[in-house]
């Protein structure tokens, strides 16, 4: 791989990225550093006020930032076509999917479709948007698919007879079962890109331990560090630098298709590296037949026109 330099990232104008949940988190930092190439940075978020709060304040630290915004609520798997079809651009260079939600106490909660909240919004959702964008992703030179995973999403144990939940929900178990689902779809992605031939790759990242109180403040996005930062900065690390791993791999020139990136020590804090894809997301049984399954649940399949 190529040296990296997190403060001085490669030139963008000509390039286009969607990135979702760009409006907060490590979403809005990942936004705000992509803006600052020169490319066109396309916020998809499902509230309009709070996607307009991020591009404000992209633009206070990016005077000639180049934004938009794409209304996108990604639990509404019937709603994903239509906001794919309102995008005004004939290609894009890499989607960030990014976006997703960790509900912090029960009740399970179910989308409109009855797929559990968490795990519709966190997979199923960025699979059939994945789905809508193949010919965008497909236009550019070489486009990308970069998800963003989990440090819990490598150890969890995803149970494909339970993908919603419904026997033993636990909010943060179901979390991390679906981001190793995410992680496992981004890897399969990639396995059938490459079989097609297609110019277009999937990388994985995920931003290690990124805490609210190591977070530098966005006063209309993310509030001033609160909290002790001691011992926790010592293994762990802000939202700002948990999006570094997301673009290294949207910008990285030598990148390759279905590696991943996180944070250098110990996958916690850092700069980003690439590292190892071992275990449960090396399972690649696992991940064909979570594909099936995705696919029946969207009635969608990312790789049918390759």
């Amino acid at each position: 791989m190529t040296d990296w330099d997190v403060h001085h990232l490669p030139r963008a104008e000509d390039r286009t990225f969607l990135v979702t949940g760009g409006n907060a988190g490590i979403g809005y930092f990942v936004a705000e550093q992509l803006a600052g190439t020169g490319a066109t940075v396309i916020l998809g978020s499902r509230n309009a006020a709070k996607a307009e709060s991020a591009m404000s304040s992209i633009r206070s630290h990016v005077p000639d930032a180049r934004l938009a915004h794409l209304r996108l609520d990604l639990a509404d798997l019937s709603s994903i076509k239509s906001s794919v079809d309102a995008l005004e651009t004939d290609r894009i260079d890499a989607v960030v999917c990014n976006a997703g939600v960790l509900l912090e106490e029960p009740p399970r909660r179910e989308t409109a479709e009855g797929h559990e909240l968490t795990f519709a919004t966190n997979h199923l959702g960025h699979f059939a948007l994945v789905h809508r964008l193949m010919p965008l992703l497909e236009a550019a030179e070489a486009g990308r698919v970069v998800t963003t995973g989990s440090f819990v999403g490598k150890s969890a144990e995803l149970d494909l007879d339970d993908l919603h939940s419904e026997r033993d929900y636990q909010p943060k178990r179901t979390y991390s079962r679906s981001k190793q689902a995410q992680m496992l779809f981004a890897f399969e992605f990639d396995r059938r890109l490459r079989a097609a031939g297609s110019t277009v790759l999937s990388v994985v990242d995920h931003p290690g331990g990124a805490l609210d109180s190591l977070t530098p403040a966005r006063p209309t996005v993310q509030p001033a560090p609160g909290g002790r930062r001691f011992p926790a900065g010592l293994l762990l690390q802000g939202k700002e630098a948990g999006a570094w791993p997301a673009v290294r791999a949207v910008l990285d020139p030598a990148v390759r298709g279905g590696e991943m990136f996180g944070p250098r020590v110990f996958g916690l804090r850092g700069e980003p590296r690439l590292e190892p894809i071992r275990g449960k997301l090396a399972d690649t049984g696992l991940a064909a037949r979570l594909w099936t399954a995705s696919v029946e649940l969207t009635g969608v399949d990312p790789a049918s026109n390759l």
